[in-house]
Order: structure tokens, then sequence, then C-alpha cells
């Protein structure tokens, strides 16, 4: 596989579009340090698939896009396009129609990396097999980096293979056959997995049957139970059916009669309104039918009384007559008597008329007499009758009095208890009239009411409002607490992470003195360079108790044959000591050792002493004797001592965050603590805006009960006050009756003489 061209795009430090040529041959590229060439085989190693932001020198894979600096933005993207030549077509068939290759990856951020293939959508694992195919790739041993001699040479026998695997070709067909039996595997997997399913399948299907039984057998039983229903229902439908037609007849002929009975009801009303109209001509006829039929059983008395003295007349006479005839009989036998008498007599009467001539005038004068007599038996018969008609006249008139004047008594009684009765019920509803200082009570009670649940129900709305913005104000500060509690729990792990990880090492029972040193931050790269390996090392008490193979100890100034004491370093360097806090072992060499600017320690090697280095803060290293590390990888150590500063850095913002969780926490408190109040305010707003609004409907029924009562009681006291100046009226017309009748019973009281004059008539 030839390379032709590398074209980047805001990768790293090349953030103007940058192609780098590759022809056949050697291909170099010069710089300084710094200038980026490390960062051309780190472009190779991304566009080839790498994954790692470790291997990019990045925190985050999204650290490989430019950052901006003090005079250019940074970018949101970065593209690196890698050429391959294709013109013996040994490409994959999928992209072997083209005679060149050209292989993307670009990265936005936040966002993730995309790759493409001569401008078409591709899969990483697409791009990682094709360069595997070529002998090449990411992580391939074709890639050369600095360290990777030495690594290769120390590599075990698997790493080699590797190397060999590469260099035949063969690590694609690897990553194919990874790739297989990863499948197969899975496919493994997939099917004891499916076997399991299918027995658990089974099994299901076995209940499924058994349910499906079941659930046929239920809609059978469902189906006829559903037609039982059906015709349970049709046949009550039938019977409610005949039952509301014959109800609706019997109601139909019952509104029928219910009309009939209604306009019955109305022409009686009518009638009887008529009827009452008419009512009192006809008690004023039926008085005078009952005088009448007084005077008639007063005249049927007399007859009778007549009728017993003219039975008794007539026995009388029978007896008279029976005495009669026996008179007759005797005056017969006295006939007889007087006949002889008679005869007797005539002779003593032509005897006696002789005599009797002288007594003619004396009979005239009897005659006379008795005319008189007659005339005046006859006058005093016509006086008694007159007076008899006339007595039974007044007495029936009187009867007849006393009869209206009982009935105008019992008018007068009637009407006056009538108007007894009505007053009292004006009484009784004066007093059921509503006090009018309690109904306006009721209306004050009613509008305070109303003004208490306007009041409570603006309290609400407030307390609403309130409790929305302190609801928001808690979400505030409940996220405010989750960001510091996660804060706080990120700084946590870290700190342990780092604790862990730089917990002293003791496996030989030994403490190296790395973990005793302590340095300025941003100089631990410095550091790491300068000392390197030795700080594994741990410090000895002295030579009797070493026990260590490799150990520091304190030395005496004339046993060292380093530079003497007082070979100062070189001018522009600043002594590593100041930056570093060490056991007292260490110090004769921390002060042999300058930190210079990178671009000054090629120039300040020259005037170093024997013993003496210099080194930069970005760890590269200048010795006295001309040896040069640059800083591409930095050391172990120097990542310790990094992440030891970092772990007291993470301690300070422990504290902070913890200080800060504990704030947010209490916020959070005391926000539900409000919001809490809040809406117990809101509640209590509302329920008494509930009570109020419940007392005030009753207020209201009370008071409208009051009006309607009031009204009723108004109206019912307008038709008393109307019949009491009816009952009035016909009292005072039964008085004026009674006095009339009582005048006239007195008038006739005036004629009760006529027995006197009758028993003198008699």
């Amino acid at each position: 596989m030839q390379i032709t061209r590398l074209r980047l795009l805001g990768f790293k430090s090349f953030v103007e579009p940058t192609e780098l040529v590759i022809e056949k041959g050697l291909t170099g590229v010069l710089g300084p340090n710094g200038c980026g060439k490390s960062n051309l085989l780190e472009a190779l190693r991304w566009v080839m698939g790498e994954t790692s932001h470790k291997s990019m020198r990045a925190a985050a894979m999204d650290d490989v896009i430019f950052a901006g600096t003090n005079h250019r933005p940074p970018r949101n993207m970065a593209e690196v396009t890698l050429f391959l030549d294709n013109s013996e077509r040994k490409a994959p068939s999928e992209f072997n129609d083209s005679d060149v290759l050209e292989i993307t990856r670009r990265i936005e951020r936040d966002a993730g990396s995309a790759y493409r293939i001569n401008g078409r959508d591709a899969r990483a694992r697409d791009i990682k097999i094709l360069f595997e195919d070529a002998a090449t790739g990411a992580r391939s041993p074709a890639l050369v980096r600095q360290g990777q001699i030495g690594e290769i040479v120390n590599a075990k026998p698997e790493q080699r293979r590797r190397i060999l695997e590469d260099a035949a070709g063969v690590a694609g067909l690897h990553s194919r056959r990874h790739d297989a039996e990863l499948r197969l595997r899975a496919a493994e997997t997939n099917l004891a997995r499916l076997a399991d399913i299918v027995g658990s399948l089974t099994t299901q299907m076995e209940g499924l049957k058994r349910q499906a039984r079941q659930a046929r057998r239920y809609r059978e039983l469902s189906t006829e139970l559903r037609k039982a229903e059906a015709v349970a229902a049709h046949v009550g439908w039938s019977t409610a059916q005949a039952q509301a037609t014959s109800e609706e007849t019997a109601l139909r002929e019952a509104m029928i009669r219910h009309g009939a009975a209604a306009q019955t009801e109305s022409r009686l009303t009518r009638e009887e309104a008529e009827i009452a109209e008419g009512m009192q001509p006809l008690r004023d006829a039926e008085a005078t039918r009952g005088a009448i039929l007084a005077r008639l059983k007063i005249e049927q008395s007399n007859f009778a009384t007549e009728a017993e003295r003219s039975a008794l007349r007539q026995q009388e006479l029978a007896q008279r007559v029976h005495q009669l005839e026996q008179d007759l009989e005797r005056e017969q036998a006295s006939s007889s008597e007087a006949v002889e008498q008679i005869e007797r007599l005539d002779a003593e009467l032509s005897e006696m008329l002789e005599a009797m001539d002288g007594d003619t005038e004396a009979e005239a004068e009897a005659a006379s007499a008795l005319a008189l007599a007659r005339d005046a038996e006859a006058a005093a018969s016509t006086r008694q009758t007159e007076i008899t008609q006339r007595d039974f006249e007044i007495r029936s008139r009187r009867r007849i009095l006393e009869t209206s004047l009982a009935e105008r008594r019992d008018q007068s009684a009637k009407a006056e208890r009538q108007l007894a009765q009505i007053q009292m019920q004006l009484a009784e509803l004066e007093a059921r009239i509503p006090d009018a200082g309690l109904l306006a009570e009721q209306q004050e009670t009613c509008a305070l009411l109303v003004e208490t649940i306007e009041d409570g129900e603006g309290k609400a709305l407030d307390a609403e409002e309130r409790v929305a913005g302190l609801a928001a104000a808690l979400r505030q500060r409940v996220e405010a607490a989750q960001r510091a509690n996660l804060e706080l729990r990120g700084l946590e792990t870290e700190c342990a992470t780092l604790a862990r990880l730089l917990r002293p090492r003791s496996g030989d029972g030994h403490v190296p003195v790395l973990d005793q040193i302590t340095v300025t931050r941003g100089f631990e790269a410095a550091l790491g360079a300068a000392l390197g390996d030795d700080l594994d090392a741990p410090v000895a008490g002295d030579a009797s108790q070493d026990s260590a193979l490799l150990h520091w100890r304190l030395v005496a100034p004339h046993d060292t044959d380093a530079a003497p004491p007082d070979a100062g370093l070189p001018e522009g360097a600043t002594p590593l000591a100041g930056k570093v806090k060490a056991p007292p072992e260490l110090k004769r060499r921390l002060a042999q050792i300058g930190v210079v600017d990178r671009a000054d320690g090629p120039r300040l090697q020259q005037a170093l002493h024997p013993g003496q280095r210099l080194v930069s803060k970005q760890g590269d290293l200048w010795r006295w004797d001309g040896y040069v590390a640059t800083s591409d990888a930095p050391t172990a150590a120097a990542e310790r001592l990094a992440q030891r500063n970092r772990l007291a850095e993470l301690e300070d913002r422990l504290a902070e965050a913890t200080e800060t969780a504990e704030q947010a926490q209490a916020a959070e408190r005391v926000a539900q603590a409000e919001l809490g109040a809040a809406e117990e305010q809101g509640r209590r707003s509302r329920q008494t805006a509930r009570e109020a609004q419940s007392q005030l409907t009753r207020a209201r029924e009370s008071l409208n009960a009051m009006e309607r009562a009031a009204r009723e009681i108004e109206s019912r006291r307008k038709s008393i006050e109307e019949a009491v100046k009816v009952s009035r009226q016909t009292l005072d017309d039964a008085r004026a009756r009674t006095a009339e009748a009582q005048a006239a019973l007195a008038e006739v009281g005036a004629e009760s003489g006529l027995e006197d004059e009758l028993a003198i008539a008699v």
C-alpha cells in the first residue's frame, strides 16, 4: 500500500488546511521541538482508526480538535484525509473501483467521529481491516514511535508474533477470524439461548394449548350464556314493552280521566262559585221559607189543636146527641105526657089566652133584648176570630224573628270566632316575620363571607404563584445539589483512585523516595526527567541498616566526586531544589539540577559542570556529559508526581465541594421547607375559601329562606288582612241584622197583650 498524501484540517496544531505529499523513497519531516512532527504520526494513526485518546496524548478524543490560542478561536471540527495509491487494484472489492482511495476521518466537538472512503460513509471496522490487509494500522509495529524499538527488543513472544503477522500481511485475516469467532460464539450463545427459548416456548405452548381449550370452552359457554341472556333479555324486554304499552295506555286513559276530572273540577268550581254567589238570596229565601214553615207548623199545630178540640167537641156533641136521644126518648115519653098535658093545658090555654092578652107588650121587649144579645154575641165572635188570627200572626212572626235572631247571633258568634282565629293567625304570622335586624345581619354575614372567599382565593392564587416560584427555585437548588453531589462523588472517586494508586509501595518493606517528595505543580515532568528511575529507590537511615539493593543515603561532602559545592549552575538556570520538598538525602542531587526553558537547554548544556544537568518544565533533559532526552514520553515518576499534586489539588477541591454540597443540601432543605410552608398556606387558604363558600351557601340559603318566608308571610298577611276586613264587615252586618231582629222582636213583644183581649173576648 502506497500512501501518497496526507491532508489535515483543524487537527491539533494544524488549524489551516495542510497537505503533506509523500513521494516514493524516503520522506522526512524536520523541525524544532514543538513544531508538530509527532502530530503527523498521530494523524496517521488517528485516520487509521485509533480509538484511545491517551495514544493521542489527549484527555479526551475531542482534544485532537484545535483548541485555539490567544489570537485564534478554537475550531469545532477536525478532519484528516489519507490518500492511497490503488492503481494495482489491491483494495477490497467494494472499494476497488478507483485508482486512488481517499480515507477520511472527521470529528465534531461533542458529536463523535465518522469515516468515509471516497466520499462514502464507512465503518471503523472496514477501515481497520483495510489497513490490516495492507500490513499496517493504527497500532501496527509498522508505525514506529519513540521508545518502540526498545519495546520490540524486550517484547514477549506473543507481541513478536503480532509483528510477524503484520509483516506477513495476515493481520486482517486474524481480525476476520476473530470477528468470525466472535460471531460463531455469539451464534452458539444464540443457539443455546434459542434452545432454552424453544424449551420455554414448548412449555408455554402446552400451557397455551390448555388455555386455548379453556378459552374455546369459555367462548362456547359464553356464547350459550349470551344467547340465554339475550333470550331472557328479549323476554324481559317484551314483557317490559307490553307492560310499558299497557302502562302508557293506562297513563293516557288516566290523563284523559284526569283531564275530564280537571274539567269537571273546573266546572264544579265555577258552579260552586256561582252557587256561592247565589247562596245568600237562597239563604234569605230559606229564612223566609223557614219562617213560613214555622208559621205553617204553628198553624198545623193550631189546626191539630183545633182538630183535637173539634174531636172533643164532636165527642161532646156525640155525647150530647146521645144525651139528646135520651132526652128525646124522655121527651117523647114526656111528649105523650105532654100531649096529655097539652090537652090538659089547651084547656088551660084557652083559659089562659084570655088571660094573656095583657102580656103581649112584655113579650115584644123580651124579643128585642134577645136580638140585641144575639148581635153582641156575633160581634164578640168576630172580635175573637180577629184576635186569634192576629195572635197567630204575631206568634209566627215572633218565632221567625227569634229564629232569625238566633241565626244572626250564631252568625255574629261565628264571625267573631273567625275574626279571632284570623287575628291569631295574623299575630302568628307577625311573630314569624323575620327580624329586619337578623335579615340585615345575615346579609352582612354574606358580604363578609364573600370578602373572606375573595381574600382566601387571592391568598390561594398568591400561594400558588409562590409555590410555583419556590418549586422552580427548589428544582434549581435540587439540580445544584445534584451537581454538587455528582461533583463531590466524582472528586471522592478520583481522590480515592489516586490515593489507591499513590499508596506507598511496600512489597519489599521499603518506601520509595518518590512517595516522600512534594513538588511544585508544573515541575513534575522536570523532576521525573531529572531523577528518572532513581525515584523508585528507598531512603535508608545508615549503611549498617541498609537492606535494599537500591537506596538513597546521606553522603558527606567529601564522599562525592561530583562538581564541587561551589560550582554553581549556569546563568539562567533555576535550581530545582527550590521547587521540591524532599528528604535531605536528595539535597546534593537536587542542588545540581537546574530548570531552564526548552529553547535555552542546548545552549546552557555547554556550561554544565560534571554531575550537573538541566531540565525543562516539559520534561526535556540535558546532562553534563552530552546526554539529551526529549519530553515526548513523560516518565512514570513524573506522572506519579503529577498525580500526587493532582491529589492534593483534588483534596482542596474536595473540601470546597463538600462545603458546597452541604450548603446546596441546606439550601435544598430550606427551599423544601419554604415550599412545604407555601403549599400548606395555599391549602389553608383554599380550605378557608371552601369553608367560607360552604358557609356562604348556607347563609344564602338561610337568607333566601328568610326572604322567601318574609314574602310568603307578607302575602299571607295581606290575604289575612283582607279576610279580617271581610270578617269585620260580615260581623258588622251580622250585628246590624241582630240589632234589627232584636228591634223587630221588641216591636212584636209590645203586642203580647192580645191573649188578655182573647180571654176577654172568649
